[in-house]
């Protein structure tokens, strides 16, 4: 199966030819574990995720990096602000190293339960600091490089393309350039490649080097991981829109400076989640995060089947109100492939009374087998696959497939596992029954009694512990203009 991409370097949809015929190289910038992931992070993984399904769905084997930045980052891409490890130190109390051990957990454990598969390799930039002074020293004898304050700089005058990603030009960027802070910069937008302590006084995490004691700047950890594991030209590099202009404009220039060769052929960036306030931010204070969201009575896939009902190309809006749309449509969804599994039992029984209707109550009926019409769907899903990932279609093809009387359960069930390992959805387990009644022992109502007359006063810190404690009990409440719904948790 051919698969088309937005390629964000050509501006264009383009046909993907990978660098080896039957393995794909990528790298996916990872998680700087300072803070727990808000939910907008998450959804540039879940891209992530499903742009490595549909890889592995089109017979590629992938290996996949991505780097875990427990080394200080700052607040601002440009070399500006303050050391965000650092900060979180000065915040909880904990040692810089137990802060990052402490969220690199939580970050496997969020994406664990929005199925998302882990990296062939996660490499961490603690342990890969001699890799960043190679190739900072690479670059130094290369030219591309001058220090001044302590600092060892990029010098973005000597790489002429900088600025190509972002459809930028050398020249307006230097017309264009802020006066910086920094007054030791030949020009503004130059990057550090090493700080030493002439950048932070008392700097925690530190490492000799040949420019003096230091750390490495945030950017040189991707390229030289990368190429540690990838090498030096590989298939795809993937992110979030906000990196283009900084970040993987920088990446660029200092891998392709080292190599003098191509980097990176295929880029693909996820655009933001938006909330009421613009670009969901961890720097805005409260954020939201996965945890969150199931505190609320959602559960993670919710959250996975909201993000994919969006292009990952295209913005998206937040609202819980929209986040409880999509739980509704999965549920749904979930209850209409319970009764398709029933209806296939049905006829699975039936067919062994009747030696006649084998092809009806095969259980385990291949995709070579599907009739006409069910490859129809099939064929409809990988189309919209195939043109740049397109998840909107694909689950539009998934509704009209459950709902179609006309193709049987067995084919059914088979096209749904087979679309289910891009759409990671866990369709086929554990598919919800109907709900029973629920009744209420007079503790729980008691409980939501007092919940009501806490949101009456606003009172939310004792609404919020309420919820907590029903849904130890088995209990989901959701508040609606007429009062209070419940139901038992799934």
């Amino acid at each position: 199966m051919k698969l088309f991409f937005y390629n964000t370097m050509k501006k264009d949809i383009q046909e993907f030819i990978p660098i080896s015929e039957d393995e794909v190289r990528m790298y996916t910038c990872g998680p700087t574990v300072y803070n727990y992931a808000h939910i907008g992070n998450l959804r540039t993984y879940i891209f992530e995720d499903v742009l490595r399904r549909s890889l592995e769905y089109a017979g590629y084997t992938i290996k996949h990096v991505m780097n875990i930045t427990d080394v200080g980052h700052l607040t601002d891409d440009n070399d500006e602000g303050e050391d965000k490890m650092l900060k979180s130190s000065r915040e909880t109390g904990r040692t810089v190293w137990e802060i990052a051990r402490f969220y690199t957990d939580a970050f496997f454990h969020d994406t664990d339960r929005l199925n998302i598969i882990r990296p062939t390799v996660s490499c961490k930039a603690t342990e890969h600091i001699d890799t960043m002074i190679d190739l900072v020293k690479r670059l130094e004898n290369r030219g591309y490089t001058y220090q001044t304050g302590g600092n060892v700089y990029f010098s973005i005058d000597e790489f002429p393309e900088y600025g190509k990603l972002a459809g930028q030009k050398l020249s307006d960027l230097k017309e264009g350039a802020r006066i910086d802070i920094d007054a030791g910069k030949k020009n503004p937008k130059d990057f550090v490649l090493w700080f030493t302590e002439s950048k932070f006084n008392n700097h925690i995490m530190e490492w000799d080097s040949p420019w003096g004691k230091g750390y490495p700047g945030w950017h040189v950890e991707c390229s030289a991981m990368s190429m540690k594991y990838l090498g030096e030209t590989f298939d795809i590099h993937c992110g979030g829109t906000d990196h283009i202009p900084v970040h993987h404009t920088n990446e660029i220039a200092q891998s392709e400076a080292a190599t003098g060769k191509r980097w990176v052929n295929y880029w693909m960036h996820a655009e933001f989640l938006l909330d009421d306030t613009g670009k969901m931010s961890k720097s805005k204070g409260e954020f939201l995060t996965l945890d969150l969201l199931i505190k609320k009575g959602f559960a993670p896939l919710d959250y996975r089947f909201f993000c994919l009902g969006a292009h990952y190309r295209a913005q998206l809006h937040f609202s819980f109100e929209a986040l409880e749309s999509a739980r509704k449509s999965r549920r749904n969804l979930m209850e209409k492939i319970a009764v398709i599994q029933r209806e296939a039992d049905n006829a699975r029984s039936e067919s062994q009374n009747n030696s006649a209707n084998e092809n009806q109550g095969n259980e385990n009926l291949g995709l070579e087998d599907i009739s006409v019409k069910a490859r129809g769907y099939l064929d409809d899903f990988r189309s919209f696959l195939s043109r740049d990932l397109n998840m909107p279609r694909c689950l539009s093809v998934l509704w009209k497939l459950v709902k179609d009387s006309d193709v049987m359960p067995q084919e059914k069930l088979a096209l749904i596992k087979d679309m289910d390992s891009v759409l990671g959805l866990k369709l086929m387990e554990a598919a919800p029954q109907e709900e029973e009644e629920v009744v209420l022992d007079k503790e729980s109502l008691a409980l939501i009694k007092e919940r009501e007359e806490a949101r009456k006063r606003k009172d939310y810190s004792r609404a919020d512990q309420i919820r907590d404690i029903l849904l130890k009990k088995g209990i989901e409440i959701k508040d609606t203009p007429s009062g209070t719904d419940w139901r038992k948790k799934l």
